[in-house]
């Protein structure tokens, strides 16, 4: 049924790009079984995720069969001259998806039962992995398409009341370039990798015990990766570096990012181009991000460390390079935490404590929109009270989801019964 639903969407969103004169997810990911695939690093990241229902010795056959039907396609593009630039493709992933698509096949045919099941339930993590990067793409040329205007100035001016931290992170990075400009982009980038590494510790013991645990990781990022693009689509923004910047050509308000604070005049809405998604408003790298850090709060001391790296590098990043406003990052954080508590309640079974986390943490996040829609004028002209207002609602729902869930994890842990006393004689 998961299938059935998940394919009708993928050709509603098929059918919708081809309207616009675009292909969609299901085209692009059909043309990487020959062509080079622009997402070659995701491709085997998502195929490490398909082998933790496999055994060793199946993974390093599969390992094997990858890299070896990449280098066949290595040579043969090589041989015909063909484009691999990050412009047109990654020289290597063929081979990746290759192997998923035959673990599919060797499940339909080869296997049965729960054997069958396990094997297809990996493969569909994969694919789900490859497939949300694609959904994502195609809803972002959507956004570019359907909305014509965006109120990127409501959020500058509200953005005021924070003390326009992007304009500030953006001065840090480029007193920092070259050297912070390379890794903040590399981390931003690579967001993907980094939450396979994450799953892979979550899921190691899948092999060996045959099952998925209830929730992990991914569950996560494509319940994320699928309602945010929902929310650009009611809240259309562009961000600072486009609306402010010299990127956005003569759409832009005018040239002032990172330099020149933007100005504090009544916002309306303004037109902008047809080709810059409007991807800002939560920010979604923020709200990966922030399920990254969650997720590695279990592993070991080096995972910690890493997830919290991750977190800040990708702060710096978004805010740094000019794509999001303050207003978005905490908005992007309000957004996880309501997800996660949602699903963690699904996986356990919602009580009265995951249903009032979830209510407050949605109740923040529509407040943290209309304050933005309609009260960006007080916000500026008032700092000091909504800017630690804004702070201290994120701050409660961060509290409110500790609290919660620890309260959880306290219970799933079993007493200990005293050992029993000998009788006195």
């Amino acid at each position: 049924m998961v299938g059935v639903v998940a394919l009708g969407f993928f050709i509603a969103l098929e059918m919708t790009a081809r309207h616009y004169g675009l292909p969609g997810p299901l085209t692009n990911q059909a043309k990487e079984v020959i062509f080079a695939p622009k997402s070659g690093p995701l491709l085997y990241a998502s195929m490490a995720l398909m082998m933790v229902v496999l055994t060793w010795r199946e993974r390093f056959v599969a390992a094997g069969v990858a890299i070896g039907i990449d280098v066949v396609f290595f040579v043969v593009r090589r041989a015909v001259d063909a484009k691999m630039t990050p412009g047109y493709g990654h020289p290597f992933g063929n081979g990746a998806l290759w192997v998923m698509l035959g673990c599919a096949v060797i499940a339909l045919t080869r296997r049965t039962g729960r054997e069958r099941a396990l094997l297809l339930k990996g493969v569909g993590l994969g694919l789900l992995l490859v497939a949300g990067r694609k959904v994502g793409d195609t809803w972002l040329l959507i956004t570019s398409k359907t909305r014509p205007t965006v109120l990127d100035q409501y959020v500058a001016v509200a953005d005021h009341a924070l003390g326009n931290p992007s304009w500030l992170a953006g001065r840090i990075v480029e007193a920092t370039a070259p050297i912070g400009t390379h890794l903040l982009d590399w981390v931003y980038i690579q967001l993907a990798v980094a939450a396979v590494a994450v799953t892979l510790y979550q899921l190691r013991n899948v092999a060996a015990e045959r099952r998925f645990p209830s929730h992990h990781l991914v569950r996560t990022f494509l319940v994320i990766g699928l309602l945010g693009p929902g929310i650009y689509m009611i809240f259309p923004v562009v961000g600072p570096i486009f609306a402010y910047g010299a990127d956005g050509g003569h759409w832009a308000v005018a040239d002032l990012w990172p330099n020149t604070p933007s100005p504090t005049d009544v916002p309306h809405e303004m037109l902008f181009n047809g080709t810059t998604p409007r991807n800002c408003m939560p920010s979604l790298h923020t709200a990966w991000a922030t399920a990254i850090f969650i997720h590695s709060r279990k592993g070991p001391r080096l995972l910690r460390y890493a997830g919290t790296f991750w977190l800040i590098a990708t702060l710096g990043a978004t805010l740094g390079f000019g794509y999001h406003y303050g207003t978005d990052i905490i908005a992007g954080v309000v957004f996880t935490l309501t997800i996660e508590a949602g699903l963690r309640s699904l996986a356990r079974g919602w009580d009265r404590s995951g249903t009032w986390i979830v209510a407050y943490g949605a109740t923040i996040f529509t407040a943290l929109l209309v304050s933005y829609r309609y009260l960006p004028m007080e916000m500026a002209e008032y700092p000091w009270v909504f800017g630690p207002l804004l702070l201290l609602a994120t701050a409660s729902v961060i509290y409110g989801y500790v609290r919660t869930t620890r309260q959880w994890e306290s219970k799933a842990v079993p007493v200990r019964q005293p050992e029993p006393q000998p009788e006195l004689v």
